[in-house]
């Protein structure tokens, strides 16, 4: 069973739990601990959802909309991150975990979906928690991709799914080598890879949310398997 290292966040249960019914092993960890130590013995990272990344890790100016940052989570993940791309461990973010991934490695955010994206749709679904898994919209993958092959029994012959989505920013400029595998229909991205690494993947909806229904149970599994080998 290999064990994974997870970012803390305050709607931890769920990515425990995917994690945990597809054998991994589950070590949370937060910026008190020394990186070294959080991914000590650990076969992979997973970074959480949370609170925006702060403008000034990416060389922005505030937008007025990010007004919740967390600036010791921020170096502690960014450190983390690099640090297991170091070692080639397997990475999965999911949410803001993709836009720490991206901003770690270079890469730039949309601040505010709504005011900065023309026609954007509704990105940011206000459900009570128990709904967490409540569908927004569409998106569109790259079959020739490790998400798309992760997913292709999902998939089928098409190439979209519904997701559900809770976030006002994402990816802007995609990090240097790394690849854009799923968008919106609005082109908001939903999902960046680095095909050269043996498994670096970041989706913006919350995959974790469906562990109980297995929708997108193939993505931990893959991800578990990927820290197992």
């Amino acid at each position: 069973m290999p064990l994974i290292a997870i970012t803390t966040c305050r709607k931890l249960e769920d990515y425990r739990q995917a994690v945990l019914h597809v054998g991994g092993e589950v070590r949370i960890v937060e910026s008190a601990v020394v990186v070294e130590e959080a991914l000590a013995g650990a076969g992979g990272l997973m970074l959480t959802g949370g609170d925006d990344v702060a403008p000034a890790r990416y060389g922005e100016s505030q937008h007025p909309t990010v007004v919740e940052v967390e600036p010791e989570r921020d170096e502690f993940e960014i450190a983390l991150v690099q640090e297991a791309r170091r070692r080639n461990l397997p990475i999965f973010a999911i949410c803001r975990g993709v836009q720490v991934l991206n901003v770690a490695f270079g890469g730039s955010l949309v601040q505010d979906i709504p005011t900065q994206v023309a026609g954007a749709l509704q990105h940011k679904l206000a459900v009570p928690p128990h709904q967490s898994f409540a569908l927004a919209h569409e998106v569109w993958f790259e079959k020739d991709s490790l998400l798309g092959s992760l997913l292709k029994d999902r998939l089928s012959d098409a190439d979209s799914c519904e997701v559900n989505s809770r976030h006002h920013q994402a990816v802007k400029q995609v990090a240097e080598g790394f690849r854009v595998t799923a968008t919106a229909p609005d082109g908001v991205i939903e999902a960046i890879e680095d095909p050269g690494a043996r498994f670096c993947l970041g989706v913006q909806w919350h995959p974790e949310n469906f562990w109980r229904t297995g929708e997108f149970r193939a993505l931990f599994e893959g991800f578990v398997e990927a820290a197992a080998s």
